[in-house]
């Protein structure tokens, strides 16, 4: 009788080991399992390869942070890459993102020519672009679409506020001066284009001076001095500065410090800018510029609904334009909200 006991108490125990033994194995493939569904969860992640032209103001520092914002909130990964103004680099980073494999390559083109082959090669890879900001001169058929601001409106829309500034100015001359972007950018082209569309066709307005001025600050305070140095005040030989187009808010801060430090008034000067960064719009508020026309840095949700679907092999339009405004003096100030950048 005891050893039925023993043998009673050793079988049970061995019963409820194998049953112990059988549930662990059974929660850990479960785990596994799981974890299987996540890895596989996170394979299936959209990877952007990014590549951007640089940190040069405000308004690009604003641009990169909205997109890195959109993707976040999509849970949608990027490989970034800062080009530092250069256009070999970006050829680099678009070929690197080609051999990573990435789902879509976005990018700002520093210049609109010379995309050819590297935009052939991602086609031969099936990676869609999309190209941001800037424009560029391929074959349709070399990306997937475009979206950003529309250069040649923010031109007109600079030349109309001149226009209507200078209504009641009849047989007047009116001397521009122009501070021109980056030489070969689609931007800075059809932000010219643009405004002389329309003052081309007022035989009052004569363009005095162009000059690029590469969209930096540094470059439009340095030309402004050079110009005071040169012609003694804010003239071109012995013709006055009557208006000062600049294709963006850096250079338009750049040639403010510029007056400031030489004591010469802005307010005696019409002032249109483009882009709406916040200073600039400070600078608008207390009358040293005229008219500042918005270029919306904030793609970035827009971005990531174009990326979604070309990466599910769905067409997107050809070009796709942000919504933008025009601030001018005539404004009521009290309206406005605080630019972010």
């Amino acid at each position: 009788m005891e050893k039925l006991k023993k043998l009673f108490l050793f079988g049970s125990i061995g019963i409820v080991f194998i049953f112990i033994a059988a549930l662990f194995i059974t929660l850990k493939l479960f785990n596994q399992s799981e974890n299987n569904t996540l890895d596989a969860s996170e394979s299936e992640k959209l990877i952007i390869g990014f590549s951007q032209i640089g940190t040069e103001s405000s308004w690009r520092i604003q641009n990169t942070k909205s997109i890195f914002d959109a993707a976040k909130a999509r849970n949608i990964e990027i490989l970034y890459d800062d080009a530092k103004q250069k256009q070999s680099n970006q050829l680099k980073a678009i070929r690197s993102f080609i051999v990573y494999q990435v789902d879509v390559i976005v990018f700002v083109p520093i210049v609109s020519d010379g995309w050819d082959n590297v935009l052939q090669e991602a086609k031969d890879a099936n990676i869609p672009v999309i190209v941001i900001d800037r424009q560029i001169n391929v074959h349709s058929s070399l990306y997937a679409g475009f979206l950003g601001e529309n250069g040649f409106e923010e031109g007109k829309s600079a030349a109309k506020f001149l226009l209507q500034k200078c209504k009641n100015l009849e047989n007047e001359k009116i001397n521009i001066l122009e501070l021109a972007g980056t030489a070969n950018s689609s931007i800075a082209v059809s932000r010219a284009e643009g405004f002389r569309y329309l003052i081309d066709k007022d035989s009052r307005f004569n363009f005095i001076h162009s000059e690029d001025g590469d969209f930096l600050r540094s470059r439009g305070k340095e030309i402004m001095d050079k110009i005071i140095l040169e012609n003694g005040g804010l003239k071109i030989g012995e013709q006055n500065i009557d208006v000062i187009f600049s294709h963006n808010d850096p250079m338009t801060l750049g040639l403010l410090e510029s007056l400031e430090e030489n004591k010469i008034a802005s307010n005696k000067t019409v002032i249109i800018s483009i882009d709406a960064e916040q200073e600039s719009i400070d600078s608008l508020k207390e009358g040293k510029l005229n008219c500042v026309v918005e270029c919306n840095p904030n793609l970035g949700p827009t971005l990531m609904d174009l990326v979604e679907k070309v990466a599910a092999g769905e067409k997107i339009p050809r070009t796709t334009y942000m919504k933008e405004t025009v601030f001018t003096e005539n404004d009521d100030f009290s309206t406005y909200t605080p630019r972010g950048y």
